[in-house]
Formats: structure tokens, C-alpha cells, sequence
């Protein structure tokens, strides 16, 4: 029998490398995890993670830099628009009055009966921090949030569709949602796999904004991962879903700290099945010490570092 254990991480097209970075550790507080490079096409672009204060799955951010190669994409509708981050439920206070202190423009909301902040990468992607209760997940203790107070991890996704129902009848269908669908005005939330936190799927109508972007590009969102948990299951996933006449999805792709399959769904968000394998995990490069303080190459690039290195824009990271 399939099944998805969760969320694995989240990926963005983000703007400059520096910005983003100061975006998701100066202001944010996570844990800059690893510094490398996009594997797909012969462009160099930075590849960035970030995550909670184990790294563990359902808490990791990763970003691809492209505003130095002139690239940008569109927000709109059909594609996943949202990050959605999970906080302490008392922390949002303390939120509230960090943005405003970082002169950073944020909204109390309150979404299927629970307060949110939402609030904007500098490169335009759309965040929220939600509230939630008993989240075991640790935070990172990191540029001044306090440990009680930080992101635990992923809350989940929030996707545009102009028909919000075919991507709700791909989740029961096939994507191993949980059955109970929970309305609020134009949005739909539910959850996918077995974990209680980090794999909310939450699917907006959307019909008065244009067709979004769904290559890489700058102010966009890319894909959305979930946790296969094994190579096993994640090929057994895959059969299911080409099985039911989902074809648009990929071949095996190695991403070195984990394996991966994407498929696009019907809704126009690219979901990824993501496997932390044996031989893979953040720390198969670096010690779990020293995450990120080493600019990583996958082998077949290793006879480029200089050049690569000479084409990317020099970032700093604080320790």
C-alpha cells in the first residue's frame, strides 16, 4: 500500500542571494543549512536551505537565486503562491512586533478560525506565519528569536487554481488526503499523508488573476515536496499516480541529499516526491555541526568550482 508520510521541503525562485538570505535568518531566525547550486541546465544559480534547528523533514525552506541572471517569473493563478509556516500559537505577538521593529509591512489575519501573519519575501512570494498548538518540531534559536518562539517548520501550502476542484479530486483521489475538507470563503484546506503538523494543503479559487509562472523565476513559487519516506513507496507512488492517467511526471532525479520525483498536478502545482535516502541527508557532506558553512558541488560540477564560484554573487552568511 502507498502512502505519504508528509512534508519534506518547500522551493522558491527567489531574487538576489543576500536578500534572501538576511530575509530567512536575520529576520526569520532559521538555520542556514547548505550553500550550493541548481543541478538542472548549464546556468549557475545559487541553491540555498534553510530550516528548523534539526533540519528535519517538513521544516526546510530552499531557494534558487535567480535575479542575477535577469529572470523573473508571475504570480497568478494555477500554481502554489503561499508559504505557510507553523509558529507557536502565543509566539504571534512577539511576530507582530519583530516586523514592525525590521520596518517589515505584515497583516493579522484570521483563516479557518486561526490567527495568522502574512507578510512578503523581498522578492514578492507571499508568507504567513500560522499558529498552532503542541507542535513537537524545534525551533532554532537564531539572530535574536528566542527558541519558544520560533518557526517549527512547514504549516503547509496554500495553491491559486481557476478550478480549485480538480486539485481536490487529485489529493482524494490519489494523493492520499485525509477526507475531511474544511471551507473558508474561496479557500479549502485540507491534509495529505500521516503526520499531525507540516502538510496542509490549502487551495484558493482563483479566476481573476492570469495564468502564473511555471518556470524558474524570480518572485515565484516552484514546487511543493512531500515526505516518500522511502525509494520503495515513492516508486509505488508513482505507478499510482501514472496509473491514473496523471502522466505528467518525472524520472528519478538524484539531488544528492535526497532522491526525487515531480508531478504536475491537475490544479498547475508542481508537487516533488521527495526520499531522504541512506546515502543522502544534509550531513552526508558536512558534519551536522557545520551546515552550510561550505559551498557544496555535486561530483560532476567539482571540476568547475572556480568558475562557478567566479559567476555567483559572494554572500555572507552570520554565524
Amino acid at each position: 500500500m502507498t502512502y505519504i508520510q508528509g512534508s519534506h521541503h518547500v522551493t522558491l525562485s527567489v531574487g538576489h542571494a543576500q536578500e534572501d538570505v538576511d530575509f530567512h535568518t536575520r529576520l526569520l531566525g532559521l538555520r542556514f543549512i547548505k550553500k550550493t547550486v541548481l543541478y538542472d541546465g548549464s546556468t549557475p544559480v545559487y541553491h540555498l536551505y534553510y530550516s528548523n534547528a534539526t533540519g528535519e523533514a517538513s521544516s526546510v525552506i530552499t531557494t534558487f537565486a535567480w535575479a542575477q541572471h535577469g529572470i523573473h517569473g508571475t504570480r497568478g493563478t494555477n500554481q502554489a503562491r503561499e508559504v505557510l509556516l507553523s509558529v507557536p500559537e502565543e509566539s504571534l505577538n512577539y511576530w507582530e512586533k519583530r516586523f514592525r521593529e525590521h520596518g517589515i509591512d505584515a497583516t493579522n489575519v484570521e483563516v479557518f478560525e486561526r490567527r495568522r501573519i502574512l507578510f512578503h519575501h523581498p522578492s514578492g512570494i507571499e508568507y504567513a506565519l500560522v499558529g498552532n498548538i503542541g507542535d513537537p518540531r524545534r525551533p532554532y534559536a537564531g539572530n535574536g528569536v528566542p527558541e519558544e518562539y520560533g518557526i517549527h517548520g512547514i504549516h503547509g501550502t496554500a495553491i491559486h487554481a481557476h478550478t480549485p476542484e480538480r486539485t481536490v479530486e487529485f489529493a482524494e483521489s490519489v494523493f492520499h488526503s485525509e477526507g475531511h475538507i474544511t471551507e473558508d470563503g474561496h479557500r479549502a484546506a485540507f491534509q495529505v499523508g500521516n503526520d499531525k503538523f507540516g502538510n496542509f494543503v490549502e487551495v484558493v479559487g482563483n479566476r481573476k488573476d492570469e495564468q502564473g509562472t511555471w518556470s524558474f523565476g524570480a518572485g515565484t513559487y516552484h514546487h511543493f515536496a512531500w515526505n516518500a519516506e522511502s525509494l520503495e513507496n515513492q516508486l509505488a507512488l508513482r505507478f499510482t499516480i501514472e496509473g491514473a492517467g496523471y502522466t505528467d511526471i518525472s524520472e528519478l532525479k538524484d539531488r544528492t541529499y535526497f532522491k526525487s520525483v515531480y508531478c504536475r498536478m491537475p490544479g498547475g502545482a508542481l508537487f516533488e516526491l521527495a526520499v531522504t535516502h541512506d546515502e543522502g541527508g544534509w550531513d552526508c557532506d558536512e558534519s551536522p555541526e557545520e551546515l552550510g558553512q561550505r559551498f557544496m558541488l555535486p561530483p560532476q560540477f567539482e571540476a568547475e568550482r572556480e568558475q562557478i564560484m567566479s559567476q555567483l554573487e559572494p554572500i555572507v552568511v552570520d554565524a
